[in-house]
């Protein structure tokens, strides 16, 4: 009885393995570029922030927001500021997008 041997070929090469594969992706979702501008430098900041994240979970972020719109519009500077600071840790563009909002309103009013 003869015996055929044909070597197994790899599937890396294959077209139809390279068709259903999906490249990686070149950033992850949350990598927002520079990371020097990414990382607060404040410790008591980021303490807060975990601690923030600890009680409210996925959620922490919007509701830090929440915190600075209320301290806004009382006319507290300084709160504002700190949870703008949380929000800004737990989610830049959140963070931003508040400020932005923010100061369009600011320039609306007369002063």
């Amino acid at each position: 009885m003869k015996f055929y041997y044909a070597a197994a070929r790899s599937v890396a090469p294959s077209p139809v393995v390279r068709a259903l594969s999906r490249r990686a992706s070149a950033r992850a979702a949350n990598d927002n570029g520079n990371r020097s501008q990414n990382l607060a430098t404040d410790p008591k900041m980021v303490n807060a922030a975990l601690r923030h994240f600890s009680q409210h979970g996925l959620h922490a972020a919007s509701r830090a927001a929440e915190e600075a719109e209320t301290a806004f519009f009382a006319g507290d500077r300084e709160r504002y500021e700190w949870w703008r600071g949380i929000c800004k840790t737990l989610d830049r563009r959140l963070a931003e997008e508040l400020a932005d909002r923010f100061r369009s309103s600011r320039e609306m009013t007369p002063a």
